[in-house]
């Protein structure tokens, strides 16, 4: 039989220097779901809900990740614009005037964003016809 000071000592050795999880959360997966979590926990050696909370909480303290990664989108896209509109001259042997470079920078500058937001939506709604296809 175990005494109540063993009891808080085993207790305190569980929370290991972090606050008491004392709320639960909750949500319906199916089979084919849960076999994922299940498998991907067990690759990264933790128990799934030890993962699952991991994974949860990435994702909330990650929410202004998707702001820096469109604005990395944006400069990414600029660049391809940017590099498409000057290499293709140059591969045809003709140089750009100065003119035409300012108003190639002008353009990118002007549609980079626009172009960003576009590539970043049509992903997002191929990824959404993956998940009910």
């Amino acid at each position: 039989m175990t005494s109540l000071l063993d009891e808080k000592a085993i207790s305190a050795r569980r929370l290991r220097g972090r606050s008491r999880r004392e709320v639960t959360v909750s949500t319906k997966i199916t089979q084919e779901e849960f076999a994922l979590i299940s498998g991907t926990s067990e690759m990264a050696g933790r128990a799934i809900g030890e993962w699952m909370r991991e994974v949860l909480l990435k994702e909330a303290r990650s929410g202004s990740d998707s702001l820096r990664a469109e604005q990395l989108m944006t400069e990414i896209i600029g660049l391809q614009m940017f590099l498409t509109h000057v290499l293709s001259p140059l591969a045809c042997g003709r140089q750009m005037t100065t003119e035409e470079y300012r108003e190639l920078m002008r353009n990118v500058k002007a549609n980079k964003q626009r172009a960003a937001r576009e590539i970043l939506a049509q992903s997002t709604t191929e990824e959404k016809e993956e998940q009910h296809g």
